[in-house]
């Protein structure tokens, strides 16, 4: 997810702009000039390109009361909001709608979530057959049994679970178990010493403590059992690998049989946890981190049955909280919310219950989208631009000086494959097995969830489906999978708040889209971890050994350059664990640019809004990340994202390409400046 004096205006021309031309009349695109209403001009780009860019914006938009951060994600969310709530509230009006349907499923989870005097009347009555369940355990394997549960409903005690391809053959789709079972947001959360984090921890008991006395507990027991639990989590906190330490794909891909597990951790009997998750008949599993699991099988061993319970309720009641009464909802935010990142006041209920609901049932949601908002142009267009983004790769490739040709045929193999899913699925997920009824909003929650896990779990035993997609079409995001070579960009990826798509001209178009995005998720294929798997997504070393020092020697610059960056008080970036994100930025905002090279608005050379083509292509890259983040928030993602924050995602890319200092005349003296030697290039 940091100016110097003001110049006079005959300045601002030769800097900004290389003339004093006249502002252009552009009746035919009233949004010419929208960029200008962002730019703060009285910083100079070579001193603070981020805030040269938005800093009108960030003055004139501050953050609410009901967010840790605001910006460009936050404007395309609100849009995606009203859209979506019209379509539930539709729905939840037609009381009559048939069992089954579309319009019931969604009609009902939104009655049942928007109905907050009902929920509160409930209490925490919904759950308490949840929890006569975890109080009538009496030995080990009834806490394996219960643990196995709470995962097919989504409440990852203990570790975490996932269900992909395995890495190492992508043809077929394996159970994955890693760390997990904490509280708290990452490991260090439990052992760094700064007056920030020791404060969060002390807040975390005070939450535990609050929570059992919601539940019913007195305080002396709530209290004991807040200190039961955070010794349990400190123990698995001290077993579980850094942020940084979780990046190589070989390090954390540890195959074993189901009986090797056994061994491994012989406190929970794998086979009956298994047949409980539903998943009964696994054979093997990949572990990620297995001195995790012997620490596992320790604290299994070493606490008493009585601590158990105790840790099997309190994640039960932290995974559901948000879709109880008020009292726990509340604190539950306060702790999550407020404490850790800053919020102040809660988003309104609709939008809470439209998030779940994404969770829930996002494909769905995704089909009504799709069918009133996404024009087949802007499909089109958009593809267009993701084989010129393909292309100038393509080219970057062949020219590079450092890589040897059998390398690089090897990688312009993978690319060639890679599979283009732009705006949504081909094919639209089943839910005709998932049942939502009007009874309670929680139980609508763990229904969906127990539907969601289950959905997985029939993977394990199917061929790889190549056309599904993990991300819904009105999602602001997009991802790389390297198991499937593909890349995958929702419709929604490419909204301009306020801008119609028409009117977006190319050159913001390939900043916003090209370089943040495609050219940023085709990178992700070719960046410190991607660049480890082959062209049919395969965990297989493909690379000369020259050729992959000579990659490390480059990938480690950019750790350098991101280590240098501060992020708020004396935290700085981690630029081990930020590096894919970071190399794909550099990578995106090079190759956006040279596909936006190929195109008759950048060869025409007109300046648009009083902009040149490059200069609105780095604008328009910024255009991306502008926003702004709560300090406490920023402080989490230190310590927990892969990705530097906001401003360093367009201050950090710039400086190393030579476009950006032409176009807007950096020079020596300037604090991004960086002397041409010294700019980093990758791919």
């Amino acid at each position: 997810m940091s100016n110097r004096s003001l110049f006079s205006i005959g300045a601002l021309c030769t800097i900004l702009l290389f003339s004093c031309k006249g502002k252009e009349k552009e009746a035919d695109n009233p949004y010419a000039n929208f960029l200008q209403d962002y730019m703060d001009t009285t910083v100079r780009p070579g001193d603070d390109f981020f805030k040269y860019a938005m800093g009108n914006w960030l003055k004139n938009n501050p953050i609410p009361e009901s967010e840790s951060s605001w910006g460009i994600w936050s404007l395309v969310n609100e849009e995606n909001y009203k859209r979506l709530r019209q379509v539930n509230e539709e729905a939840a009006a037609n009381v009559d709608a048939k069992k089954g349907s579309v319009e019931q499923k969604i009609g009902d989870f939104w009655f049942t979530g928007m109905d907050s005097v009902g929920i509160d009347k409930m209490g925490i009555t919904p759950l308490q057959s949840e929890l006569d369940k975890i109080h009538a355990i009496k030995d080990l394997r009834g806490v394996a049994q219960e643990a196995a549960y709470l995962q097919s409903i989504g409440v990852n005690a203990m570790f975490d679970g996932y269900i992909f391809q395995d890495e190492k053959n992508s043809e077929l789709v394996r159970m994955h178990f890693y760390q997990g079972g904490l509280g708290l947001p990452e490991r260090d959360y439990y052992f760094d010493n700064d007056d920030r984090t020791k404060n969060i921890r002390a807040e975390y008991m005070q939450h535990v403590t609050k929570m059992f006395t919601l539940m019913g507990y007195n305080a002396a027991d709530a209290g004991h059992n807040a200190s039961t639990i955070m010794g349990m989590e400190m123990s698995l906190a001290a077993a579980s690998r850094k942020l940084e330490d979780l990046r190589d794909p070989y390090l954390n891909y540890n195959k074993m049989s189901v009986a090797e597990l056994q061994k491994a951790c012989n406190s929970i009997q794998w086979d009956d946890f298994f047949t409980v998750m539903g998943a009964g008949g696994i054979d093997t599993v990949i572990v990620g981190q297995p001195e995790f699991f012997a620490q596992l099988d320790k604290s299994l061993k070493g606490e008493s049955i009585d601590n158990w319970k105790v840790y099997l309720e309190w994640n039960l009641i932290n995974g559901y909280a948000p879709y109880l009464s008020s009292d726990f909802d509340q604190e539950h935010f306060h702790f999550y919310s407020t404490v850790l990142n800053g919020v102040t006041e809660q988003k309104p209920r609709w939008k809470r219950v439209l998030r779940s609901e994404e969770n829930a049932m996002g494909f769905l949601l995704g089909q009504i989208y799709v069918q009133k908002y996404y024009p087949p142009e802007e499909k089109e267009r958009y593809t267009k631009i993701v084989e010129n983004v393909m292309t100038a790769y393509a080219g970057h490739i062949k020219n590079l000086d450092w890589m040897s040709d059998s390398t690089k045929t090897k990688a312009l193999e993978k690319l060639s494959t890679v599979v283009k899913k732009v705006g949504y699925p081909d094919h639209w997920r089943d839910y005709s097995a998932l049942e939502i009824e009007r009874d309670a909003y929680v139980l609508n929650v763990i229904r969906a969830n127990k539907f969601a896990v289950a959905y997985e779990i029939q993977k394990l035993f199917k061929p790889v489906d190549r056309t599904e997609w993990d991300m819904t079409p009105q999602t602001w995001n997009a991802y790389y999978n390297p198991s499937n070579n593909e890349i995958v960009l929702p419709a929604a990826a490419f909204i301009v708040p306020g801008v119609p798509d028409k009117y977006v001209d190319d050159a913001i178009a390939y900043g916003y889209a090209a370089g943040s995005t495609i050219g940023h998720e085709i990178t992700h294929g070719f960046d410190d971890q991607g660049s480890q798997y082959d062209a049919k997504g395969n965990l297989v070393d493909w690379w000369t050994e020259s050729d992959k020092e000579k990659f490390n020697e480059k990938t480690q610059q950019i750790v350098d350059q991101f280590n240098g960056y501060i992020v708020i008080d004396s935290i700085h970036v981690n630029g081990e664990a930020t590096q894919g994100e970071n190399i794909a930025d550099l990578g995106g905002m090079l190759l956006g640019l040279e596909a936006y090279k190929m195109t008759d608005e950048y060869k025409a050379g007109k300046t648009i809004g009083g902009l040149t083509p490059t200069q609105r292509y780095f604008l328009g890259f910024a255009l991306s990340w502008y926003g702004h983040i709560r300090p406490e928030a920023l402080a989490v993602r230190a310590k927990t994202d892969v990705h530097a924050p906001n401003f360093l995602r367009v201050n950090g890319p710039v400086t190393n390409i030579d476009d950006w200092y032409s176009a807007f005349n950096v020079q020596p003296g300037d604090s991004l400046f960086v002397p041409k030697d010294k700019r980093i290039t990758i791919w």
